[in-house]
């Protein structure tokens, strides 16, 4: 679905009952009756909707402030009467409005990682004909793909500090803007010189490290436990299906309109989102005005409705073995992640000789593959933890998979001899690897909910830090060694995180 779709979506109809007619056959509620209803009675229906109850129509008051209110609701529907929605589009609307509210917050934040992903991926994408007309070695191409991490390193731990303390609304709303604003002036500062790109790609990285934190921290506050895991597969399957979006479009708009088209073009998008945000988006379930009473209840019993810290233990956290397993395993992890992440077009293009379009259709496949896999990764660990399975087992068990997996498909890699096979074996590399959004990226939730930002930011610094030196020695072992050798360091790594996981990780809080 594209930003303008989601915008319709997000639309609040309200359609409610009118009052019986003596024809058998009920009045179609109009846009006129819409735009004239009293938002009291909309939010009170929306309600009703929600907790399965019917509300009473009472007929419409006809006095003179309500005479007025229609006058201005019909010429408004006058003015409006050429783009009115259709039937189709009225029913989709008010599904939407009638999700419970804790998953209108996990499509919002859903929406945030698309644009994310789209934003970061696009580089991958448009480097190729960059080097070629800006003349960039392999080192420096290395250099501009590692200068996004230097900006998304410096907001981790400020992100989740900034999140906890005052809420994930405007932490999350600040970072899409920042980021969006900065990928738009990607190509001014290419044409201008190397150092202007990389202060502008650092920026860039600065806005999307927010990004993480804040979405945890949000979801802490509106999701119960028992539907975690497949909350944060959903959003995380976000950043997959935005690399999709990404390396499927940035060829076709490079083909056509050049390499700067990319940037201009998904940078506009986040304006979109933050339209919507701003008024869809509550930090907690305490301060949205509009969430039943019934879902409010459903949550404060199985998650913690508490008001944003005003102080962080850092000796208590820092003190705790699962904390550290959180930030070992997670560089572990995001070396490989991130080497896949920004290499695999020119892998495609150098190795299996793949033309630009053809890399970016094929980069398509393992980040849609993840899509699909962490949500089956999600939805198998919350039904594992509903059956009486701990929390501690379904953790581990989920992480192996996103670690073994990975290493085992690489290590494929050197023995395949076919382009197919090599797209295949990245594929179930990259699959395997979205189970770990049931792992340790859930596993902040677990251990410190109060604290999930911080702790995620902490985390995230030692994935972005992997993220960092990982893709920047790529480019140093690819112009003194093979690929094989870039795999190599990879499988070492899963192997290492495997290790730490399993021996002092937890499922259990352990801080309150």
């Amino acid at each position: 679905m594209n930003a303008a779709g989601l915008y319709l979506l997000s639309l609040p109809i309200h359609p409610l009952p009118c009052p019986k007619t003596s024809s058998s056959r009920p009045p179609t509620p109009t846009l006129v009756t819409e735009l004239s209803i009293p938002r009291q009675r909309r939010v009170a229906a929306l309600r009703a909707r929600r907790s399965g109850t019917d509300l009473k129509s009472d007929p419409l008051d006809l006095s003179d402030s309500s005479r007025e209110s229609s006058s201005i609701g019909f010429h408004k529907a006058t003015s409006l009467e050429s783009s009115a929605p259709n039937s189709e589009q009225l029913r989709w609307m008010a599904g939407l409005e009638a999700l419970p509210k804790r998953w209108v917050i996990v499509i919002m934040c859903f929406s945030s990682f698309l644009l994310c992903n789209m934003d970061r991926v696009n580089m991958s994408i448009a480097i190729l004909p960059m080097s070629a007309e800006f003349n960039w070695s392999p080192s420096t191409v290395g250099l501009i793909q590692s200068s996004f991490f230097w900006g998304y390193l410096l907001t981790q731990i400020a992100g989740g500090i900034w999140a906890d303390t005052v809420g994930g609304k405007r932490v999350l709303g600040f970072g899409v803007v920042w980021w969006s604003i900065a990928t738009a002036l990607t190509p001014i500062a290419a044409k201008i010189g190397l150092p202007f790109l990389l202060v502008v790609r650092a920026f860039m990285g600065i806005g999307e490290g927010v990004a993480m934190p804040a979405m945890n921290n949000i979801l802490s506050k509106w999701v119960p436990v028992a539907e975690r895991s497949r909350s944060l597969a959903l959003v995380y399957s976000g950043m997959y299906l935005g690399s999709v979006a990404g390396l499927a479009f940035s060829p076709l708009l490079i083909h056509k309109y050049g390499w700067p088209s990319v940037f201009y073009s998904f940078g506009s998008l986040g304006t979109v989102w933050f339209a919507i945000w701003l008024t869809k988006a509550y930090s907690s379930p305490l301060e949205d005005p509009e969430v039943s009473a019934e879902e409010k209840s459903l949550i404060s019993s199985n998650s913690v409705l508490k008001e944003p810290v005003t102080e962080i233990p850092w000796r208590m956290i820092l003190s705790k073995p699962p904390v550290w397993a959180l930030i070992g395993s997670h560089f572990c992890h995001n070396w490989g992640t991130f080497i896949l992440l920004t290499w695999m077009p020119t892998y495609y293009n150098q190795v299996l000789k793949f033309n630009l379009t053809e890399s970016g259709l094929f980069c398509v496949l393992p980040w849609f593959t993840m899509a699909v896999s962490a949500n089956v990764g999600g939805w198998i660990a919350d039904t594992l933890v509903s059956k009486g399975v701990s929390v501690t087992v379904v953790r581990k068990i989920m992480q192996s998979i996103g670690f073994l997996g990975p290493a085992f498909f690489l290590t494929q890699l050197s023995h395949v001899n076919s382009p197919t096979m090599a797209v295949l074996c990245m594929t179930c590399s990259q699959g395997t690897d979205a189970f770990s959004q049931s792992g340790l990226y859930s596993n902040h939730q677990d251990i410190g909910p109060r604290y999930a930002g911080v702790l995620l930011g902490l985390s995230n610094t030692a994935g972005v830090l992997a993220g960092v030196l990982g893709t920047a020695a790529t480019g140093y072992i690819l112009q003194h060694g093979t690929w094989d050798d870039v795999f190599k360091v990879s499988v070492a790594l899963y192997l290492t995180g495997t290790v730490v996981w399993n021996l002092f990780s937890t499922g259990e809080k352990i801080l309150d």
